[in-house]
């Protein structure tokens, strides 16, 4: 039986074994650094002025995020964000577990940097999960400030364009567990 997306449509696949156990690995990886790079740019976009009454204030509406903030997204911004997902299934070759692990991996990471309070300990800014992952702490800066950190997971466009705050290292955690 021949269904949908097996005809060649999309790159979605379900043989575990069509291109090996590793490759799920690896696609999701490469799934989450296409989507924080996506994500970034089009988070940056949503901040301009003109666009964003229409496109992202929701999100912004409460000023200090909370975890029911993460899903709070206007339409247009919703189906922007969406399009990831339909169009990286046009590019990457992914099982359908790869895709649905990066859709739970997007929705608890957006919760988890919606929390308002630091989960990460505060020697973690030392080490690379502090310097390179996006945590609570990060994003409420993000809530506060709206011209600074735009990525999803990672920090290294911040520090790559620029768009990190420099008072970020210094300030200090709200709470931790």
């Amino acid at each position: 039986m021949i269904s949908e997306y097996s005809l060649g449509a999309t790159l979605l696949y379900s043989d575990l074994y069509k291109y090996g156990l590793w490759y799920l690995v690896v696609s999701f990886i490469a799934v989450l650094i296409l989507q924080d790079t996506y994500f970034y740019f089009i988070h940056r976009v949503f901040h301009q002025p003109l666009i964003f009454k229409w496109m992202h204030s929701g999100h912004h509406r409460s000023g200090e995020p909370t975890p029911w903030s993460s899903s709070a997204f206007d339409f247009p911004e919703a189906i922007v964000q969406g399009l990831f997902f339909v169009g990286v299934s046009f590019i990457v070759p992914l099982h359908f577990i790869t895709l649905v692990a990066a859709l739970i991996a997007m929705t608890a990471w957006a919760v988890f940097t919606h929390l308002g309070f630091e989960v990460f300990p505060s020697s973690s800014k030392s080490y690379w999960i502090g310097k390179w992952l996006i945590g609570s702490r990060h994003h409420s800066t993000h809530h506060r400030k709206y011209k600074v950190h735009y990525g999803l997971y990672f920090t290294f466009w911040d520090k790559l364009l620029g768009t990190e705050d420099p008072n970020y290292k210094s300030e200090t955690h709200t709470m931790e567990f």
